[in-house]
């Protein structure tokens, strides 16, 4: 009998069969768990049949769990990096804000569509010419399977690029090598690896099609609190003095 590959479908299903009455969804899913011992049928003269949890599969969702909050960990920590290269370079930054932009329609006679964008770090340059705010989007991946999973989704790269300048952080592996070539993503974006802590551009990203912003991305990053900047808080440690 061949192996089964278990993916995170079969992850997310155990975590709902666990949370659930058990009732069985008789899915190609469910086989394949069944057939790997994470689930075991339960069979009852008294009641319909179910589907409950082995102790394999717990052992599965608590491994899965793991796994995501390191993967977390990693990302967030390199949003943070990023973020923070940003003010260094005199730019104000946002992390995970919701922006509006457009992409195109279905077809080239389609009007543009308008969506919602959340990039990693967005920022702009900190200058009162509405013409000189360069907006640059960052999208940070620190593993392989988000990285091929994103680059399937034209759309989303699009909104970015009709937010401003677009760039793809790729993280390293727990080998310390980059989760990707920065020939696999398309050349509207730009790539930036990391040597060790330090972000280091492997191709730059083409100049945007827009130099100002629309009214509505103002208005969202107005109600939205930017990151910190590196040296505020510092007037308040001289009060003692």
């Amino acid at each position: 009998m061949p192996e089964v590959t278990l993916g995170k479908s079969h992850a997310r299903r155990l975590r709902e069969m666990y949370r659930s009455a058990g009732w069985p969804c008789q899915d190609i899913v469910e086989i394949e768990l069944l057939a790997a011992g994470l689930l075991e049928r339960v069979v009852s003269r008294d009641a319909p049949e179910t589907v409950r949890v082995t102790d394999a599969g717990i052992a599965m969702i608590a491994a899965q769990a793991v796994r995501n909050r390191s993967a977390m960990s990693s990302h967030e920590a390199l949003v943070e990096l990023i973020a923070r290269d940003m003010l260094r370079a005199g730019r104000i930054a946002w992390r995970g804000i919701s922006l509006r932009a457009q992409v195109p329609g279905a077809t080239p006679e389609a009007p543009p569509v308008w969506c919602i964008a959340k990039p990693d770090v967005f920022s702009i340059r900190n200058t009162t010419v509405e013409t000189y705010v360069e907006p640059v989007v960052h999208e940070i991946k620190v593993r392989r399977a988000d990285l091929l999973g994103d680059l399937k989704i034209a759309a989303k790269r699009g909104a970015y690029c009709d937010l401003g300048e677009c760039w793809y952080v790729l993280g390293n592996d727990a080998k310390g090598r980059p989760i990707g070539d920065p020939s696999e993503v398309p050349p509207e974006c730009g790539v930036i690896l990391m040597e060790g802590d330090q972000p280091v551009v492997a191709r730059r990203a083409p100049k945007p099609r827009r130099t100002a912003l629309p009214f509505g991305v103002w208005m969202s990053l107005a109600k939205a609190t930017p990151v910190r900047g590196l040296d505020e808080g510092v007037q308040g440690l001289l009060a003692p003095l």
